[in-house]
């Protein structure tokens, strides 16, 4: 079997390594002009990822859609953009595979609703939860989560990309787990925001109250709030929340700091999403509104933050 990998970063080119380790014919894509895939090319490694002469790299997207499955692992803001093009491409018989966390920062919409827009008739879904690509690669496993529409869909994925290293679980909450993936990255934010202003203690209150925001979130949405504390988010809050690894975590850190950060950070869209969602379902999102006040409206991190954290006497439940 043929599987395609749309977008050749730190995570696509993970997916390509992981893909091919358990025995499948891979291509991975990248646009032309990417400078990420001129460097595959050259070296067969990024400096992270290594990749064996058997991953095939291109820059043809009709000739990565042919593929029998496409997993695509690009920037949540970007997606759109791939979709048009993926538009014109006949994807019957085919599934598609969203293994990327965030919304679309204008709309709030989750990603199967774009690519619902454009391929109706093609199954989709989504692979998410915890990992980090340093940790699969020195071999420590984790536990992951496949959902769709689709039941039949899900299990034939979980059979075709399980092993050793990634268990996955049948996900039963398509919209809480998107939702769920997605917000984690602005958790991640707020968990930096706290470890640049030496307030590190601050992150259990940090979690539980984050994966209570976005429970009530996911209920008023229509989705069951128990999927908060699944591995799409809760379960995904030691990988964001605290490691090293985590872009978003970094971000934040750097952010209060004043230092300079060059990498992308999903949440930083991702927080502008969720106040539109916020305000179109009527859901309290003090966690998410403290990350845009400091992102996007300049106020000072650690008077919000303490008026987020120590400030306030209510009832915790």
């Amino acid at each position: 079997m043929r599987i395609s990998i749309i977008g050749c970063g730190r995570w696509g080119s993970f997916l390509a390594w992981y893909l091919d380790s358990i025995g499948y014919h891979v291509t991975l894509y990248g646009r032309q002009s990417s400078q990420k895939l001129a460097v595959l090319h050259r070296n067969r490694t990024n400096g992270l990822v290594s990749l064996s002469d058997r991953v095939v790299l291109t820059s043809d997207l009709e000739e990565a859609a042919a593929s029998q499955i496409l997993v695509i692992s690009i920037g949540a803001q970007s997606f759109r953009s791939l979709m048009q093009q993926l538009s014109s491409f006949n994807l019957e018989g085919k599934a598609v595979v969203l293994c990327m966390k965030g919304l679309e920062s204008g709309t709030g919409k989750r990603l199967t609703q774009i690519f619902e827009e454009y391929k109706p008739d093609t199954p989709v879904a989504i692979w998410v939860g915890p990992g980090h690509v340093q940790d699969f690669l020195r071999g420590i496993p984790n536990c992951m989560v496949i959902d769709s529409r689709s039941m039949s869909l899900k299990k034939e994925l979980v059979r075709l990309f399980s092993s050793d290293l990634i268990r996955f679980y049948y996900g039963s909450d398509l919209l809480g787990n998107e939702i769920g993936a997605a917000s984690k990255n602005v958790i991640g934010i707020a968990a930096g925001m706290l470890d640049g202003l030496d307030k590190t203690a601050l992150k259990g209150a940090l979690m539980s109250r984050g994966t209570r925001e976005i429970a009530r979130l996911i209920r008023k949405m229509g989705g069951n709030e128990i999927t908060a504390y699944g591995l799409a988010h809760l379960g995904d809050y030691e990988a964001t929340v605290f490691s090293p690894y985590s872009h978003n975590r970094r971000f934040g850190e750097s952010l209060v700091r004043g230092e300079p950060y060059g990498e992308l950070a999903e949440g930083v869209e991702t927080t502008k999403a969720m106040l539109v969602l916020g305000e179109r379902y009527h859901a309290d999102l003090p966690i998410s509104n403290a990350v845009d006040r400091v992102i996007n409206k300049g106020e000072e991190p650690n008077r919000v933050l303490s008026d987020l954290f120590l400030r306030s006497i209510k009832m915790e439940f």
